[in-house]
């Protein structure tokens, strides 16, 4: 068994496409009309039949208190893994990227917490060593 799909609740599927493509550096995989919404995908440039991330609209009733509470509380909704989080973190910031926790090293891995302007948090992460 291997994870194949994982969603990230978006609140906005266009401002999401944009910015996982664009900003992230995804690749869009899939868009299909699914109903009122697309049935949109983006992976890993260097992993293009890797994890696919589906942007899935947050419609459910309880998808956006979901993710109120986690912003609240500051916490990420899921990971990503990158080779350096402090090079990123510079590149993210020079494109506008809000942060709202800077790179912290943490022993094993490095990690920094992004916006990603569709209601979630999004962590980054090095493991170092």
């Amino acid at each position: 068994m291997k994870i194949y799909i994982t969603s990230v609740y978006v609140d906005d599927q266009e401002r999401a496409e944009r910015f996982y493509t664009e900003v992230l550096g995804f690749v869009k995989k899939t868009d299909a009309p699914a109903g009122e919404y697309r049935w949109l995908t983006v992976v890993s440039p260097d992993d293009p039949d890797g994890v696919e991330l589906l942007l899935e609209p947050d419609a459910h009733p309880a998808a956006k208190p979901f993710k109120e509470a986690l912003v609240a509380d500051g916490i990420p909704l899921t990971s990503f893994a990158v080779p350096d989080v402090r090079a990123e973190y510079e590149r993210l910031k020079g494109l506008g990227v809000r942060f709202t926790q800077e790179p912290v090293d943490m022993g094993p891995v490095t990690t920094a917490v992004l916006d990603d302007t569709c209601g979630n948090l999004i962590q980054i992460a090095q493991l170092n060593g």
